[in-house]
């Protein structure tokens, strides 16, 4: 019983491999049954795979699709899918591998900022499918708690993207209708600059825009559950923290203020 559950095993190991595109037609034939009609099947399955992955990643990345072109961002699309397959069913949750995949891609080399570009569109995709921010909650405790003792809370899907290249203004620019709306992204190349973007939603919408460096130090301290006393030291001296609170709380990016509780050491029993 052993041997045949082993060998069956085994086949649909052969199928699985089959299907990635990752084992020879000939090698993979002989633990098929019905092979024409298994290779008919597999032609189908590759084909359907391949468009899906398609559809998956452009609507994830559609600024990596409109850099690359359709015809390059599909090639890319169903290699990513033979390196890493889907593992679930739901394909929204699918693709976060493209950056990496993107980074380690030869053919990519000259064009280093693209591997950054889909960071940041793999953030939106993730803020977009998160859940509603509560109303904010705890923040009274602003007012009477020490600030080491609290941690602020950022909306769901909140993330930083930090990168040596203008990735927030060449997202910007693919979603204008001015004229000359790739004029800032030649002009942030030529200077060299650098973005870190902050990615949030506001309400049903998704946000994108570029941080400050001493903001972005006390959100990167923040969305690592720091309390609030460390993150106003990352940020530095001068943070202006009240604008922020009150721009945080418009834009519905703060949901809660939390107490934590210190730790201290037990004593000798």
């Amino acid at each position: 019983m052993n041997g045949a559950a082993d060998k069956e095993a085994l086949r649909q190991q052969m199928l699985l491999r089959a299907l990635w595109g990752d084992a020879r037609p000939g090698v993979v034939a002989g633990w098929l049954r019905d092979g024409p009609r298994v290779a008919r099947g597999l032609a189908a399955y590759r084909a359907n795979a391949g468009a899906a992955a398609e559809r998956a990643l452009a609507a994830a990345y559609p600024t990596v699709q409109q850099l690359l072109g359709e015809v390059s961002f599909a090639a890319l699309a169903r290699a990513c899918w033979r390196r890493q397959p889907p593992t679930a069913g739901d394909l929204g949750l699918w693709g976060d591998a493209l950056p990496a995949f993107m980074a380690d891609a030869e053919s990519l080399a000259d064009e280093a900022y693209l591997p950054d570009v889909a960071r940041l569109e793999w953030a939106v995709h993730v803020a977009a499918r998160a859940a509603d921010a509560e109303p904010p909650q705890g923040l009274e405790q602003l007012a009477s708690e020490d600030p080491a003792t609290l941690v602020l809370c950022l909306a769901p899907g909140s993330a930083l993207v930090d990168s040596r290249y203008p990735v927030v203004t060449i997202w910007q620019a693919h979603r204008s209708t001015a004229e000359d709306r790739f004029a800032p992204v030649r002009a942030a190349f030529e200077a060299g600059e650098g973005e870190c973007a902050l990615v949030a939603r506001d309400g049903w919408r998704t946000t994108v825009c570029a941080l400050p460096p001493a903001e972005a130090r006390f959100t990167q301290a923040l969305l690592a559950g720091r309390p609030l006393a460390c993150a106003l030291t990352a940020a530095g001296d001068g943070f202006p923290f009240e604008a922020w609170l009150i721009s945080a709380l418009q834009q519905r990016r703060l949901v809660a203020v939390e107490a934590t509780v210190p730790h201290t050491p037990e004593g000798p029993s």
